[in-house]
Formats: C-alpha cells, structure tokens, sequence
C-alpha cells in the first residue's frame, strides 16, 4: 500500500512538472471576488476588459516537480514489497 501510494504521488507531481514545461501561463475563466491567498504564482491580469486571476509559476518550479516525482517514483520502486 505505502508503495502504490509513494508511486501515484510521485505520478501525479511528474504530470504536473509536465504540464508547466508545457504551458507559460494559466488563465482561470471565472474571475474570484476573493483574495485567494497564494502570492506567490497567482496574479490578476486584464484579459477583455475585466480583471481575471492567472497562474504564472516561475521557470523553475517544471523542473523541480519534475525532479521531486521522479525521485519519489524511484523511492516508490525501492521500497521492499512487504510494507
């Protein structure tokens, strides 16, 4: 069980490494009344006259997802098969 688990996680953060080496930025199509709270990649930007939230990660975090799953999916594969 700890082996699947290690391995999907490890999946899903390569799938996401994958995504952002793909995309440069991410647009959302409903714009938030709220602050969101994450400073860091999200920033509101005007796309046809109104204010919409997007996502642009910095250009190293594709490769730090990337080398954080593929790390995980090799601790995944080490783990012994009893746990």
């Amino acid at each position: 069980m700890m082996r699947a688990s290690c391995f999907a996680a490890g999946m899903f953060v390569t799938l996401w490494g994958l995504a952002f080496l793909a995309i440069d930025k991410v647009v959302l199509h409903q714009p938030t009344e709220k602050d969101p709270g994450i400073r860091g990649m999200l920033a509101k930007q005007v796309v046809d006259k109104e204010q919409r939230p997007v996502i642009d990660p910095p250009e190293w975090a594709a490769f730090t997802l990337l080398s954080m799953g593929s790390v995980s999916m090799l601790y995944a594969v080490a783990l012994p098969k009893n746990l």
